[in-house]
């Protein structure tokens, strides 16, 4: 009987968006128009981060049981909402100025409690560039994360519950992230006057009521199954990357569409439903999620998936790009 440790799928082959995204280029230039800006975002984004604010003062006399519930029903959505306006704003969505973006992250940020929207910026785009190498991609588990969780059910539950915390380890493992400056900086201080603000005007209920929202948003609930719907193998073991196009999308601003937001990420949020609309032969083809609920209940009780459910590549899967699948620069910084 084989008592073999699990292992990550290795791969020598490139990522596969690029490849793809020079496919569907060449089918259809017609998508070359998609890529841009949507500065009314902002409006969403200002009034999300409003509405958790008023969330907060609302629930401040509210009985404790009630602040949870309020958190796991309403505020996870909104707070799951901005994780998505902080990931437009890393690849620059909203506004040609890459400043007015990183401060519009900032600002997403706030209601989270913890400051990361910066950091997060600089490791989603090495995650873009280098998916599967361990070295350089934040969205990959750690080794020693994969086998304390691997497929267990309690230790799922805790992973999900911890997310933030198991994602903040991993940066000690990758490389070529500049850890502080001035936005970085920003960052703790709005983050940290936001708090003070938050305690000190509407109490310790408002603020338990923002960090309750903010670790529901990200782990043990539906919506945490965004994280395994992404990247890990649950439908095909050779397919890296899958899409969601379930109903929860009106509501998370198309973050679904990840095969169509890594193959184009400067298309907006509002057009990649147009993107797979105009590439649907491509994208028609993939395998993909129809609901979150159903693979967060999945993923909690199936042993065939585990932490080690990602595949991953060394720099030879990088340097095996030929020059027809190198990306087009332009789509990547229009």
């Amino acid at each position: 009987m084989s008592t073999a440790e699990p292992q990550f799928r290795f791969s020598r082959e490139p990522e596969p968006h690029r490849v793809r995204t020079k496919k569907i280029i060449a089918d259809h230039p017609e998508v070359r128009e998609l890529i841009g800006k949507n500065p009314y975002t902002i409006f969403a984004l200002v009034g999300m981060v409003s509405a958790m604010v008023v969330l907060a003062w609302l629930v401040k006399d509210s009985p404790w049981w009630l602040v949870f519930v309020v958190a796991y029903g309403v505020g996870a959505f909104i707070n799951h909402a901005l994780f998505v306006m902080i990931h437009e704003c890393a690849h620059n969505l909203l506004f040609k100025r890459k400043g007015w973006n990183s401060l519009a992250g900032i600002i997403a940020n706030l209601p989270h409690i913890f400051p990361s929207s910066v950091m997060f910026a600089r490791y989603h785009i090495k995650h873009h560039s280098f998916q599967g190498i361990p070295e350089l991609d934040g969205d990959l588990p750690s080794k020693w994360e994969a086998k304390l969780i691997n497929n267990s059910f309690l230790g799922k539950c805790v992973w999900l519950l911890l997310y933030p915390f198991f994602q903040s380890f991993r940066t000690f493992r990758l490389k070529e992230i500049k850890p502080v400056d001035q936005w970085v900086v920003l960052n703790w201080v709005l983050e940290i006057l936001f708090i003070v603000a938050i305690i000190w005007f509407f109490g310790a209920k408002a603020f338990v009521f923002l960090l309750a929202s903010f670790f529901f948003s990200v782990g043990l609930h539906p919506l945490g199954a965004r994280w395994i719907q992404e990247h890990y193998h649950t439908l095909d073991e050779k397919q890296e990357t899958y899409s969601y196009y379930g109903p929860l999308n009106s509501v998370a601003f198309n973050v679904g569409y990840h095969n169509e937001h890594h193959d184009f990420p400067s298309v907006p949020w509002n057009k990649l439903p147009t993107l797979k609309r105009i590439a649907s032969p491509y994208y028609d083809s993939l395998k993909s999620h129809m609901s979150w609920t159903k693979l967060f209940f999945r993923f909690l009780f199936d042993k065939k998936v585990s932490l080690y459910s990602r595949t991953i590549r060394d720099d030879r899967g990088r340097l095996a790009l030929t020059d027809e699948s190198k990306p087009d620069t332009e789509l990547f910084s229009k």
